[in-house]
């Protein structure tokens, strides 16, 4: 009497694909599971092939359960990599008729081709819309497989100096279209909130406070944040960086974000820009980075940079340098995340598009007029007065501002109604932005015969003739302890900020002062609606900077909460 194995009688059961009779099922390998061989003398041949055909049936669904005697014997392993290796033969699709009066379709889905400097889907539609590419251009770059090294239109008319907006109120092509929302550039990226990424947050420091994206957590989520400050090398000369690093770190303690690190930069000088790659390389983990910040804070330039350092090092960092996202001075120059290849370690790096905030200042100019809200070179403080006791007007002997009106270009006028004497305000923003002084009785008039003219922008008096004005109106009462120091900066989103001293830095006017005099500064801003202004803490900036700065003590628990300081 012969005993039959459970293996021959399953194996049995199998015919290679290449004889005659198909087999009439297969094990997928996902379906088997890995276990040590079980046999058992004792077990009945009755009892074993009924647990193999059991067996059989779990493993033609797909779905093979079981363990000791019911998993899967290394015969079967087996004989199914055996059969595995054979192509499963099944019925060709069927080819879809062609219309042949049909036009093809011209326009390419954005999940396949984008522009590599905007990141705009590629279209051949719409000549006065971003990703537009000549058809037959198309055609060649789609024949030979090239659609990623194609630059769509309105990124050569960038690269070549064009000022052309894509992003609602801000010009653009012939007849101001509209190409994107801010809320449409939201809704590209509040996808990351869900996904584990590494998030590096840029800010502009000539416009901290309006270009720090105060609803940055709708987006980010719990994601760690890497804090990079652009545009340092714009700073005031003589600007101590480990003081202004101290202010930047306090400012964002009270964000209350996720921030491991605070970095330094400048994308035109690379200072800084060697110690973000390396924050980038260590955080990651296998991570995809992205790069995130509002509209014209710097992030192509950025990346351009970041790739520039890395290339040194990582071949695929210096390849990816040929095809680097387009940089300009408008506002919204990337309409789409851009996927770039620029890790050798695994994940990827995307630039994505600027997140436009409508209460800056250039969501209110010309788009002709951008260029002159961007800084070019190390800010110089404009100051009034000037001098004591030669520009100013005069009061009981001691010079002051009182009933004076300053006009920052035609964007801002700020009235002094009342200040203590020899108070001086000194503006930091582009040299582009000149201002003037009149007496507030003459400023109404002042303005609306200079506007276009002296004061620009709005340059031109076609512009001027179609400016909204400075229609909102804030009333500023700001107190002070210190007379040694600043007692704070007006910060207008989108331009610079105006340090307000009250007594100036030197202490030689301290006889004037009287110790029941009220200490409050009073003054009225004038700008254009939306834009905000904020009060703020003074920023020490310049030489004067570092001598009235003054580092907080901490304590050990409290050095260790804050993020980490890269000068």
């Amino acid at each position: 009497m012969s005993l039959k194995s459970p293996f021959l009688d399953f194996a049995s059961s199998f015919t290679p694909s290449f004889l005659p009779r198909a087999p009439p099922f297969l094990i997928p390998l996902h379906g088997l599971r890995q276990s040590s061989l079980c046999s058992s003398s004792s077990v009945k041949a009755s009892s074993a092939n009924s647990e193999t055909q059991r067996r059989r049936a779990s493993v033609s669904d797909g779905e093979p359960t079981g363990t000791g005697a019911a998993a899967p014997t290394r015969g079967e392993v087996f004989l199914h990599r055996l059969l595995s290796q054979k192509p499963i033969s099944g019925q060709p699709k069927k080819k879809e008729k062609k219309n042949k009066g049909a036009e093809p379709k011209r326009v390419v889905d954005s999940g396949i081709a984008s522009c590599y400097g905007c990141g705009a889907p590629l279209q051949t539609q719409e000549v006065d819309a971003p990703g537009y590419v000549d058809p037959q251009t198309y055609e060649v770059k789609k024949r030979h497989r090239q659609l990623r090294t194609v630059l769509c239109g309105r990124c050569i008319l960038l690269s070549h100096g064009h000022m052309v907006t894509a992003v609602g109120g801000n010009g653009g092509y012939a007849g101001g279209k509209q190409f994107i929302t801010a809320e449409e550039l939201r809704e590209k990226l509040c996808h990351l909130r869900t996904e584990k990424v590494l998030i590096v947050k840029l800010v502009d420091i000539v416009d901290f406070n309006g270009s720090f994206l105060a609803r940055i957590r709708d987006i980010a989520g719990a994601n760690p944040i890497i804090l990079v400050i652009t545009k340092v090398d714009l700073l005031p000369k003589g600007t101590d960086l480990n003081c202004v690093g101290d202010w930047i770190v306090e400012a964002t303690m009270k964000k209350k974000l996720n921030v491991l690190s605070i970095h330094l930069t400048s994308s035109k000088s690379l200072l800084g820009i060697e110690g973000v790659a390396v924050e980038i390389q260590k955080e990651k983990k296998g991570r995809d980075v992205y790069i995130l910040g509002s509209a014209n804070v710097g992030k192509s330039a950025f990346v351009n940079a970041l790739l520039q350092m890395m290339a040194r090092k990582d071949p695929v960092a210096a390849a990816a340098r040929k095809y680097k996202p387009m940089q300009s001075a408008v506002p919204g120059t990337t309409l789409g995340p851009i996927e770039i290849d620029a890790f050798h370690g695994g994940g990827k790096l995307y630039d994505t598009p600027g997140v436009h905030l409508h209460h800056r200042q250039a969501a209110v100019v010309h788009s002709e007029d951008l260029p002159s809200l961007a800084p070019q070179s190390h800010l110089r403080g404009q100051c009034f007065p000037a001098s004591f006791g030669k520009e100013a007007h005069s009061d009981g002997g001691a010079t002051t501002l009182n009933g004076s009106s300053i006009f920052w270009g035609g964007l801002v006028r700020i009235d002094i109604l009342k200040v203590f004497p020899h108070t001086r305000l000194t503006l930091y923003g582009p040299k582009a932005l000149h201002s003037h002084m009149v007496p507030t009785v003459d400023a109404d008039d002042f303005y609306k015969r200079e506007l276009g003219v002296l004061l620009t922008p709005p340059n031109g008096k076609e512009r001027a003739d179609s400016w909204p004005g400075l229609q909102s109106v804030r009333r500023l009462q700001i107190k002070f302890e210190d007379w040694k120091r600043p007692a704070c900066d007006i910060a207008v989103s989108g331009l610079g900020w105006i340090v307000l001293e009250p007594m100036g830095i030197s202490t030689e006017f301290s006889d004037l002062i009287v110790e029941d005099t009220p200490r409050e500064l009073h003054l009225t801003i004038h700008v254009p609606k939306p834009v905000e202004v904020f009060i703020r803490p003074p920023m020490p900036v310049g030489k004067a900077g570092a001598e009235w700065y003054m580092f907080q003590d901490l304590t050990e628990k409290q050095i260790e909460m804050r993020p980490k300081l890269c000068t």
